[in-house]
This record gives C-alpha cells, structure tokens and sequence, in this order.
C-alpha cells in the first residue's frame, strides 16, 4: 500500500460500462455510456473502467469520449496483454486527466491449456511483455491473472512478482468464474502477501463474480485480508449472473464502518439515481426484492414491521432511504413552468443543459407536462434519459396507428423513417396492439427479428406515470436492445422496438464485417 493513501479507504473500482456491458442484450451508444460515466462522477468513485477499446470502433470511441469529457475518477481503458490491445487503449484513454491501463491474462492451468493453448512459461513471459509496454504509455497500471482462484497460487505468485517488477502499480484477484468461497478468497489473498511482499507496495484489488451468490460476500472477504480496491458494476450487472453491485459494497461499507473500520468517498445519495439511469439506459430492471435499490427495499408489508417503523424506523431499517437518494421524488414543475426553470431544475440534479439540447428537453418535458399532474425528479431524469437516444438511430418512428377490439384482432399502422430519409409504410395484424405494431414495423421495414425480451415499466406511480418499455431483438445471432418512455405505453413501445431494431442491425453488420476479414 503506497504511504500516501488512506489504509482505511476502499477504492470503488466501477466497471459497469465494461463487464456490465457485456451481459447479453446490453449495446450503450457512446453518448448512454459518457451518461453513466458522468453520474458515475456524481456518484464519487474512484475509477471507471470505461471499456474494452481493441474490442469495435464503437468501444474506442466511447472510451476516449468519456476521457475526454469526465472528470475526477480515474479512466481506464481493458486491453489484452497483447500489444495491438495496449497500445488501443492507450490511443483512447491519452486525453484524461487521471489514466490507467488495465491488462490481464490467464494464470488457471484451466485456461492456459484450453483456451490460451499456451504453456507457464509463455505466461510469465506475456506478463513481463505486457505490463513493460503499458508502464511505457501510463505511469498507472492495472494488471489481472484471469480466473485466479483456480490457478496455483505459487504460480500466481511468480506472475504477480514480475508484473510489479515491471511497474504495475494495483494487482487485481479475479474470481473469475464465482466459484470462491469467501474464506478461501481470504486464504488464497493472505497467501499472495505471503509469497509476494511486494503486493505491501501496490494496491491490492478484487473482482468477484456472482454465480454462486456470493460476489459481495467475496469482496467483503477480500478486503479484509488487506483489498483495497472492489470492482463492481451498479446493480451488479455483468457476465452471466453478474458482477459485484456497486450499491450494496458502498452502503455495506458505509452502514457497519464502525465495524469494519473501513469507508469510501462516494456520495451515496447518488446510489438511487445512478441505479435508475443504469436500468432505463441497459434496459435490466432491477428487480423488486434487491438490495438497496429495489422497490421493496424500504418497504414493509408486515403488520409487526409497519408498526415498529411508524414508532421508529431504526426499529426494522438499518439505513436510511434518503441516505441513499430515494427523497429525490417530489414535485419539481408544473405544466406552466418555463425553460429558465426546467433548466434550474435539471442543473439542481446535477445534469447541465444548454443551447438546443435545452430547448429539445423543454419541448419534451412540455409534452409530457400536458398529459401528467404533476412532473416530479424522476420524470426530468427519464426524460433527459431518453432524449440522449434521439438522433442516434437507423430508423425512426414517423407516426403509429392502432385500432383495437375485443370485437376482431388488433390492427396497426405504422410509418418508419429509414437511414435514408424516406418515410416507409407497413401494416398488420397482432394478438395485441403492442403485437400489431412490432409486425407493421417489421413488415414497413421488410425486416424480420425475433423477439426477444418485451418489458413494461412505470417511472412513478399514479395513473398519468410516465410508461418505461424496453425490448431485445436478435437479427443473424446479433442482440440489440431499445428503450423509451411516454404516457403513452404503445408509443413507448414502438419506439423501444425501432430503436432496438436499429442496434441490433447495426451489431450484425459488425459480426458479418468480422466474419469477412482475413
């Protein structure tokens, strides 16, 4: 541990827009991502590992925008221990203020047999190559033996020895496959120091999967053999079931750090809001029994509960629910409010708009002031949300037409605007309207994907809530994903489906250019 640091301050290592990225159906334009890097901001961690710039043209520019335009936490970019890779991510990243490289390789026999088909030695070579060539573009470097809790420790040991002999300055323990116990994850922890004095020296990190449920579990571990960085993702998003969630080590570390001696600088009134524009971005809801930040984690159906908090809510609540940011949802305008306020409004949430993306916000946040009573912090929030997704797409929504019955079956019209401006038509029939209007959309764009995912949300309560849709579509093996909202549900749907019809075209183009370079 460098002497200059807090020993007893955690650093929140956030890589929702990298691993968090990578759960299927997940695909974030550059402009969702530098969103979330920019709440992630508000939030106060510590370093955003912004993505994986070697991995498409769309990965490297996100990065360098993010680089570009954040500041505070410390922006990292993944790459391979591989050259080509290093030298990508140091391309993106170069323009941030505070920079980092992050490389990894596999040390498990597992993978350096199967997937690597290569030998230890050639590893331990790799490694020195690697992290000389990062220290040569970034005094900050990040290195990783991927699927370390499967690998032999001695041998760990001697990859982490000559990766901090070649400058990495944090030494990152994945359980990989979320296979660790946490005592295990300490033993194996305690044992590095042991082999490695040298890790005294660097930062120490974790990076735990959740395929057994115990992600938090692990890292809590972890960092009490001596971690001082977690890597996680906000609602634990990631790889198969996910990574480590930002949410619950924070407050976890916030709630009992009489305990454990332990803090963070996050500013977890933030939690609630950075949890809420992850899902409407990626399109994963949170579920309602989450910890944290799922609906019910403040809420009581027991009669025994409901009195105990009525007396005092330290009685069943461990926490506070405006320690988090859930007070956030009063009124902030009404219908006869100007641009001036909504500007005010927006800036007081920590969003900053101006010029025309202000006056597009207010023409929108008109349009829903007509229709709902009263338009609270969520709302704005959702609806800036939503605006960053304009202008981005293939194809647009023109205009929708529904006529339903319970008399004969749903019949829809629709008009798409397509990449090159014309307007085409399409028309048909459905089980439901939502179904009718997704069939008219395939038949005017004469493209027919599968349906995978169709989920209907509310932003608030009450009968004027703003309608949250999101859908996934699978086109040639390729997945995009779509989101909008409106009080108008079938609209909110609509245009969910061209947008995540636009994605996963998109993405198909990428795999079928893959597939054809030599």
């Amino acid at each position: 541990m460098t002497p200059s640091r807090d020993p007893n301050q955690v650093l929140i290592f956030d890589t929702t827009l990298r691993d968090g990225e990578q759960s299927p159906g997940i695909s974030l334009t550059p402009q969702e991502k530098l969103e979330i890097a920019q709440q992630l901001a508000r939030l106060g961690v510590d370093v955003i590992e912004a993505g994986f710039p070697i991995a498409s043209p769309g990965d490297f520019e996100a990065v360098q925008l993010i680089a570009r335009q954040v500041d505070g936490p410390i922006i990292t970019g993944l790459a391979r221990a591989q050259f080509p890779d290093i030298e990508r991510a140091a391309e993106a990243i170069q323009d941030a203020p505070a920079r980092r490289i992050h490389t990894f390789l596999s040390t498990s026999d597992i993978h350096i047999k199967h997937q690597m088909q290569n030998t230890r030695e050639d590893v331990l070579g790799m490694t020195r190559a690697a992290v000389a060539h990062a220290k040569s573009f970034v005094e900050d470097v990040e290195f990783s033996p991927m699927d370390a809790t499967r690998s032999d420790v001695e041998f760990t040991a001697e990859v982490l020895k000559i990766a901090i002999a070649e400058g990495a300055t944090t030494i990152n323990i994945p359980d990989t496959v979320g296979y660790t116990l946490p005592h295990e994850y300490a033993a194996f922890l305690t044992r590095l120091y042991e082999l490695v004095p040298e890790l005294a020296d660097v930062v120490l990190s974790v990076h735990c999967h959740d395929d057994l449920g115990l992600a938090v579990a692990n890292s809590l571990s972890g960092i009490q053999a001596g971690a001082r960085q977690v890597e996680c993702a906000v609602n634990g998003i990631g790889e198969r079931a996910g990574n480590t969630s930002l949410e619950e080590v924070i407050m976890l570390l916030d709630t009992r750090r009489n305990e454990l001696g332990l803090h963070t600088q996050a500013v977890t009134r933030e939690i609630a809001r950075t949890s809420r524009i992850v899902s409407r971005l990626t399109g994963y809801p949170v579920q309602p029994n989450k910890a944290i930040v799922g609906a019910n984690a403040f809420a009581h159906e027991s009669g025994i509960h409901q009195d105990g908090v009525l007396k005092d809510r330290s009685t069943f609540e461990i926490m506070d629910a405006e320690s988090i940011g859930l007070d956030s949802n009063h009124l902030v305008l009404g219908k006869h409010s100007g641009r001036h306020a909504l500007k005010d409004a927006l800036s007081e949430m920590g969003i900053e708009v101006d010029g025309q993306a202000l006056n597009t916000a207010f023409k929108r946040f008109k349009e829903i002031a007509d229709k709902k009573k009263q338009v609270t912090a969520m709302d704005l929030e959702a609806l800036v949300t939503d605006e960053l997704r304009e202008g981005e797409d293939d194809f647009s929504l023109e205009f929708f037409d529904v006529d339903a019955s319970s008399a004969r079956p749903p019949f829809a019209k629709v008009g798409i605007r397509n990449p090159e401006g014309q307007v085409l038509e399409g028309s048909f029939t459905g089980d439901g309207p939502i179904d009718a209007v997704f069939r008219a959309i395939a038949a005017a764009t004469g493209v027919d994907a599968k349906l995978r995912e169709f989920r209907i949300g509310a932003v608030t309560g009450g009968d004027d809530a703003l309608g949250e849709t999101s859908v996934v579509l699978e086109i040639d093996a390729a997945t995009g994903a779509g989101q909008a909202l409106s009080t108008d549900i079938i609209d909110a749907a609509a245009r969910a489906y061209v947008r995540a019809l636009s994605t996963a075209l998109r993405r198909a183009r990428v795999v079928a250019e893959d597939v054809a370079t030599p």
